[in-house]
């Protein structure tokens, strides 16, 4: 089976603080040893309406300003942060990524060349940026189907083979909540999307918002290759995305448990393995 890439989906929980992004990229690397990191970018003014960007933040506990509209400004880097974000990436040896939320962060984004750019669910079916994206990106694109229909998922699907970009895109099996309950989690889906179109897309991935790392195993050996998680330095920290994550001990565990599940997936090459013979011959019953 095909090694899993796992993403820490840092998003937002540097809390607008570049000294932080740097320490979650390096213990990202270093520690937890993932294969890339993840940021946001959004253009606030383009993302919201003029409603919502004046409007209190739904959970004030948390919020970085007066309006959701000042919280997500404070929370934004700019592209030039950004830039540097993807050199730090480099020096540590990291994939560097991030979603976007809006056509203008599209466009910059795609400007630093990274790899792969994500697609939330939430902005899926913005098919002007995905219009833009499968036009003028030529890596890979990500996408989330957290709270769509099976019949926009088709839609999806279709809108990229029509631009024969089917073949650059992963989709994610997601239960858009923060956290997921274990029985909202729906870990069959994975199953239901590579029999769809696990032979139309590059890949299936899985992006969770669950409690622990049990899940992600399960969701690999279903035939998520790519494993998403939200990741964070301390889960108490102010913000609505630290309590749906995962702490640098938690991180690694969960490549460390992946890494060893990638080697046990396998069929035997033999009918006896080498390490079977010395026991077979002390321990096999035989007739007399």
């Amino acid at each position: 089976m095909k090694k899993a890439r796992v993403i820490a989906e840092i998003g937002c929980n540097h809390k607008g603080e570049m000294e932080i992004a740097y320490e979650m990229i390096k213990i990202a690397s270093v520690f937890c040893k993932v294969d890339a990191v993840k940021f946001q970018k959004r253009n606030n003014r383009e993302y919201l309406t003029e409603e919502q960007y004046n409007a209190p933040h739904p959970n004030p506990q948390h919020s970085y300003g007066k309006t959701y509209g000042e919280h997500r400004e404070y929370l934004e880097f700019t592209i030039d942060q950004h830039k540097q974000l993807k050199e730090w990436c480099e020096e540590f040896g990291v994939k560097y990524s991030t979603s976007v939320w809006d056509l203008t962060s599209a466009k910059e984004v795609a400007g630093l060349n990274p790899e792969f750019i994500k697609i939330p669910s939430a902005l899926n079916l913005h098919f002007d940026m995905l219009g833009w994206l499968a036009d003028n990106y030529g890596g890979e694109i990500q996408l989330s189907l957290g709270m769509t229909t099976k019949n926009e998922e088709e839609q999806i699907i279709k809108f990229f083979e029509d631009r024969n970009r089917n073949k650059d895109l992963v989709i994610y099996s997601c239960t858009s909540g923060y956290p997921v309950a274990f029985e909202d989690v729906c870990l069959l889906e994975i199953s239901r999307l590579k029999k769809l179109y696990g032979g139309i897309v590059k890949e299936i991935g899985f992006s969770g918002h669950h409690l622990g790392i049990a899940v992600d195993i399960a969701a690999y050996t279903l035939g998520a290759t790519t494993i998403e998680r939200h990741y964070t330095l301390d889960r108490t920290w102010k913000g609505t995305d630290h309590a749906a994550s995962l702490e640098p001990d938690g991180l690694r565990r969960l490549v460390r448990d992946l890494r060893a599940v990638e080697k046990a997936l396998a069929y035997k090459k033999d009918d006896l393995l080498a390490v079977e013979v010395e026991q077979r011959e002390k321990l096999k019953w035989r007739s007399r």
